[in-house]
């Protein structure tokens, strides 16, 4: 049995421990809250870009452009998307989990992988990859000119064919317990269907007409690398808000775990000093036996 010694320092230790834990759940809570926001109040433009992009899609069938060119996938380019920090869970193990599952899919294919989060550099760095573009330190408030950096080194590979695809991994937000793993393909660029269009009674689409000024080739060539532009920024506000969440859940786990092993420990340190003292009464009472 460890001596009183020892299990006062471990008891020390641990509420030192906990205590960091409660603080950095805490820091955690109030990042987690701001970035969500954050997602929430991007996810509607998104939406909007998106329905836009496939009207006017819908009536440029034969525009071509670089970033709508289908290629056989020889040359394949993964964005990672994980936290510079640990302390996490399961957040950035699951991103890369489900990035190497993709990366294992596509055997037969030459893979360039661009990281963005310190994390998933070290690990595809460890494991040898071939990494041609890493984004470390892009800190709490996501910048839009870091987001068009990013989008204008893939849509320049892509454009030049340096890539015949390109998919965006990233973990999704769902609530504050639920962080999912996604993939999402950013070129060859599909534009969505149009959203909402009404029915007619054999079930086809009805066509609807619109003016677009000056064309819509041009809306639609403006419209595709901000799509791009937004699906990155979109990816980095999902994951940003889903690392605060896990940290959060995770600093909790740490504190309530660290509570019940004070409690153990401190149930051990009494009955180590019980025995201590029903030793010391046995020796004293023994003690004077023997001098009668």
């Amino acid at each position: 049995m460890a001596s009183l010694r020892d299990l006062r320092r471990r008891i020390k230790s641990i509420k030192s421990t906990q205590q960091i834990t409660k603080a950095m759940k805490a820091v955690s809570a109030a990042k987690m809250r701001k970035a969500q926001d954050a997602v929430l109040f991007a996810r509607p433009y998104a939406k909007r870009l998106r329905g836009v992009l496939g009207r006017v899609g819908s009536v440029c069938s034969d525009f071509k452009h670089p970033l709508l060119a289908v290629r056989e996938p020889k040359k394949i380019a993964y964005v990672i998307i994980t936290a510079d920090r640990g302390l996490c869970g399961g957040f950035n193990s699951n991103v890369i989990r489900r990035a190497v599952q993709e990366i294992k899919k596509e055997a037969a294919a030459e893979v360039g992988l661009i990281t963005i989060g310190r994390k998933s550099r070290d690990f595809f760095l460890r494991h040898k990859y071939d990494i041609v573009k890493q984004y470390v330190g892009l800190g709490e408030d996501i910048k839009y000119g870091t987001v068009k950096d990013i989008a204008s080194f893939i849509i320049e590979n892509y454009s030049s064919e340096e890539y015949d695809a390109v998919y965006l991994i990233y973990s999704q937000f769902v609530n504050v317990l639920i962080q999912k793993p996604v993939v999402v393909k950013l070129l060859p660029a599909e534009p969505p269907e149009e959203e909402g269009e009404a029915k007619k009674e054999d079930g086809e689409a009805k066509r609807i007409n619109y003016i677009f000024e000056p064309s819509a080739d041009a809306v639609l060539a403006e419209l595709l690398p901000k799509y791009i532009e937004n699906a990155v920024f979109q990816g980095l506000l999902e994951s940003k808000a889903g690392e605060h969440s896990a940290r959060m859940t995770a600093m909790e786990n740490a504190t309530r775990n660290a509570g019940e092993i004070i409690d153990k420990l401190t149930l051990s340190l009494n009955r180590a000093r019980q025995a201590q003292i029903t030793r010391e009464i046995s020796e004293i009472v023994g003690g004077a036996a023997a001098l009668e």
